[in-house]
């Protein structure tokens, strides 16, 4: 295992939705291998459902998605917890201009030939950010009221 995987770390809890089953196996499998803890839905309601139940490092979403779209899904998510990173991944990203401003996500990823490679490097530089932070002094003993979820032990 190279230094970016999280296996160093702790262990790092993603919840990756997309409504394009196959892709969301593909990333999923690919995840996986890299170390991550995947739950992956292609339901934008059940994404929401688990994330107010649990607690994510990082999600991982595409735009078009059944019912809501991912920017509306993000300002959900952002709703419960506005600090948690999130990535989106979508193939309209260049023709709609969708970037980090636009979206709500922290870093925005075309679709295409490159995409795995630069959803690992986006994946392990979020997750390396997250463990340099330190919780402030009052937080340290583990709780922190922004996040209203259980931790799974």
């Amino acid at each position: 295992m190279n230094a970016a995987t999280p296996a160093k770390l702790a262990i790092y809890e993603i919840l990756l939705v997309d409504h394009n089953r196959l892709g969301l196996s593909a990333r999923q499998s690919v995840l996986e291998e890299a170390g991550y803890r995947i739950t992956a839905t292609a339901s934008p309601a059940e994404a929401l459902e688990k994330f107010r139940e649990q607690a994510f490092d990082l999600v991982i979403t595409g735009y078009k998605l059944p019912k809501m779209n991912g920017i509306e899904l993000i300002g959900q998510i952002r709703s419960h917890c506005a600090t948690v990173p999130v990535i989106m991944i979508s193939g309209y990203a260049d023709a709609l201009g969708l970037d980090s401003r636009s979206t709500g996500a922290d870093i925005v990823i075309q679709k295409g030939a490159n995409e795995v490679s630069h959803l690992v490097r986006a994946v392990a530089r979020l997750a390396k950010r997250k463990a340099a932070r330190k919780p402030p002094a009052s937080q340290s003993d583990g709780s922190n009221p922004a996040r209203r979820v259980r931790r799974r032990g």
